[in-house]
């Protein structure tokens, strides 16, 4: 019979590689806690509304990317393909703030796309991003930004990269938009078929594109810094002004956009050589006017998203750290029940133990599985200690030894593990 498989562009995180997620996640708390952003958890499927209306009829990821189906009542469902539009999904219906107040939240969880799998990149994905609502401020932009790279510098991230853009306000974008069509009919015929089809519906996704016809087509093309209105020129000095004044340094990259339609002004990214051709870690921008778009008041917002795995591939790697702080042996059968009771105890004061002194197996097994557990503790429960109430705990790097009593183990285990943990 054969093996049934993970599906194609999923993976299963195994022990070992898990705790580096934790560590991943543990900064993302701690760091967007200090700017006092809060964690929100949404539903991994939605209304597919929330996406056609949130994430653009035109962008890909509604166009060919969502896992779109229709449930046993008959209802339109998709399975999460990014995090902003059921953040403001949630922020509508919970009446949030609703514009009275600065709003902070981040999330973190499995997203869904179908699209072509390769290395980082998965069908199902993971995502931490943040959302800032009730504030349109360049400063707050800026504070986004900074939040993100303090994140990535607290992971060792490897040459983190910050490119900057500005897609403009409404007026910037009209203005734009008229130059941008009659410069692309100019050589329409070299574009790809995607670009051509959104050469009116959606010119700007343009500069989107990896294909190399339309990069060769892409570097002729005006820019929108060239169109930029008075308030859309003050909002982008602005944001880069902020950044100088806290020695963030920014690469203008005056051709970046973001794949979804609903970025206006800032709009930025940050890449790490480490990962090669494919080189984002994380990108976002301000998305003023989308909760507007999906049933709100005009309240303005700023955030970006990041693919976990992508971090994990700049991250250096660390050495594996034990699972297990103690691991106590039985000498005999006599023993096994002495040990299992030690183990219990162990637990209780918070440490990690284990043993494997199950089903008769005997001391030879278990230190062989001593061995590959990797606890620095180790402590052998045999019939010689149990009548002299002495038992000796061995730290395997150094064989130095604490002899304690069965009333003092807990206590002097969790001192001299946590002793080496804050050292």
């Amino acid at each position: 019979m054969k093996q049934i498989q993970a599906i194609r562009g999923t993976q299963d995180i195994l022990p070992g590689e898990v705790e580096r997620w934790y560590r991943v996640e543990a900064a993302a708390r701690e760091v967007f806690g200090r700017y006092g952003v809060g964690e929100i958890r949404t539903p991994i499927f939605e209304d597919s509304q929330v996406f056609v209306k949130g994430t653009g009829e035109t962008t890909d990821v509604v166009q060919k990317e969502m896992y779109r189906f229709t449930d046993l009542g008959d209802n339109d469902i998709t399975l999460r393909p990014e995090g902003t539009p059921p953040v403001v999904r949630a922020y509508l219906q919970h009446k949030l703030g609703q514009g009275r107040s600065i709003d902070r939240y981040f999330y973190c969880g499995p997203m869904f796309r179908y699209e072509r799998p390769q290395k980082g990149r998965y069908r199902q994905f993971h995502q931490i991003g943040v959302e800032v609502l009730g504030a349109e401020s360049a400063r707050v932009d800026a504070e986004v930004i900074a939040m993100a790279m303090q994140w990535l510098a607290e992971l060792e991230v490897a040459s983190p990269t910050l490119k900057l853009n500005t897609v403009g306000d409404e007026e910037t974008r009209i203005a734009y938009r008229e130059i941008l069509v009659a410069a692309q009919a100019e050589r329409l015929d070299e574009l790809c078929g995607d670009c051509r089809a959104r050469h009116v519906s959606n010119p700007l996704r343009v500069f989107d594109c990896k294909k190399p016809g339309c990069q060769a087509v892409i570097e002729t093309l005006p820019v929108i810094q060239e169109s930029l209105s008075a308030a859309a020129d003050r909002h982008f000095n602005g944001v880069r002004e902020a950044l100088a004044d806290w020695d963030i340094q920014a690469e203008i990259d005056p051709r970046l956009v973001r794949g979804l339609d609903y970025y206006r002004q800032t709009v930025f990214e940050i890449t790490s050589s480490a990962l090669g051709a494919q080189d984002s870690l994380l990108g976002g921008g301000r998305y003023d006017g989308l909760v507007a778009q999906m049933g709100g008041e005009d309240v303005p917002g700023v955030g970006f998203a990041s693919g976990t795995e992508r971090i994990l591939l700049a991250m250096p790697e660390a050495p594996a750290e034990a699972a297990t702080d103690v691991f106590v042996i039985a000498f005999d059968e006599g023993s096994v029940d002495t040990t299992h009771r030690f183990v219990h105890e162990l637990r209780q004061a918070g440490l990690r133990a284990l043993t494997y002194a199950y089903g008769g197996r005997n001391k030879r097994a278990q230190s062989k599985a001593a061995r590959r557990s990797g606890a620095p503790w180790q402590l052998v429960v045999g019939p010689d200690e149990m009548a002299a109430d002495r038992y000796t705990l061995r730290r395997l790097a150094d064989n130095h030894e604490e002899v304690v009593s069965a009333g003092e183990l807990p206590a002097v285990a969790a001192r001299l593990v946590r002793h080496k943990a804050s050292s």
